[in-house]
């Protein structure tokens, strides 16, 4: 990543998460996002602690930061702890930190379509929509849920077409996007489950 301060114009989509563990999904999602939006960068902002979910299982950061690096395995996909440099907790405060150090720069806030649909529930969630556009992509089982969520019901003003994609990194926020992308049914809750059964498993 670019030292705090650099005044870089990079297109850069911002990819929020626990990352426990990151999987397949995570780089497909970045990587469509790459090309649809057209974007420079992706950063995955593994979290120190999501406020939303319980510490239980949690594996430490370091851990957490290094399987991610191996899982991304692309010169424009870069994992970091910048959340933890920061001392921030909510992804509101991570962002707007980022925008403040990097002003020359554009962000697009990514996030899962089963982020969406529960997203009313995040601290200052208008103001996340308020310091960058925002793009969602299709994870199965979620595509309807998200479309009928609360928060895309009060974005729908601001909804962008399909067409719009590759100028979303430029557009002034609010600024909304639901993008079609390739379903993998992966997810990190599945992936803990199979190691813990596989655990159990060995131990029998």
């Amino acid at each position: 990543m670019p030292p705090l301060g650099a005044r870089l114009r990079l297109r850069v989509g911002l990819l929020g998460g626990s990352f426990n563990p990151a999987h397949a999904a995570h780089r497909e999602i970045s990587l469509a996002a790459m090309q649809r939006l057209k974007l420079d960068q992706v950063w995955w902002l593994v979290s120190p602690q999501n406020p939303l979910k319980s510490r239980a299982g949690m594996a430490p950061l370091a851990q957490r930061l290094a399987g991610a690096r191996q899982v991304a395995a692309h010169p424009r996909i870069k994992p970091c702890a910048i959340e933890h440099s920061f001392g921030s907790y909510y992804t509101a405060d991570s962002l707007a930190l980022l925008c403040r150090h990097y002003p020359a720069m554009r962000f697009v806030w990514l996030m899962g379509a089963d982020n969406l649909a529960q997203m009313r529930h995040w601290q200052d969630w208008r103001r996340i929509a308020a310091l960058m556009p925002i793009a969602v992509l299709d994870r199965p089982g979620f595509s309807l849920p998200a479309a009928q969520s609360l928060v895309a019901r009060v974005l729908a003003p601001h909804r962008l077409r399909l067409g719009q994609a590759a100028a979303l990194a430029g557009h002034k926020p609010p600024a909304f996007m639901l993008l079609k992308t390739r379903l993998n049914p992966l997810s990190a809750t599945a992936l803990r489950q199979q190691r813990k059964t596989a655990g159990l498993q060995a131990g029998t």
